[in-house]
């Protein structure tokens, strides 16, 4: 369970980062909530992709990790990381509820 949490820790963290960089550089992005969020809402976004990220790491002991642990958030860090990319590579790029 300690590697599930590990994983989806990185995933989250790593998800914040582009959230965060976007809205702190008042661009639109796209999020959850719609294709084209405003920089606020991409702040508050990333803000609950980073907290969210720190507690289930927290709650998984990080000053504990091991060495397989450690990969597992590695592996969740570059999963994320690949899917993101090949995802805004694409320039018709929607969530599955977002409408055209």
């Amino acid at each position: 369970m300690i590697l599930i949490g590990a994983f989806f820790s990185a995933a989250l963290l790593f998800n914040a980062i582009p959230h965060l960089v976007q809205g702190i550089c008042g661009k639109r992005h796209m999020s959850p909530f719609s294709v084209e969020s405003s920089a606020v809402t991409n702040v508050l976004w990333g803000w609950a992709n980073l907290v969210a990220g720190v507690l289930i790491g927290r709650g998984c002991h990080w000053d504990a990790w091991t060495a397989s642990t450690w990969l597992a958030f590695a592996a969740g860090g570059l999963s994320v990381s690949l899917y993101l990319a090949i995802f805004w590579s694409n320039p018709n790029a929607r969530l599955p509820w977002h409408k055209e």
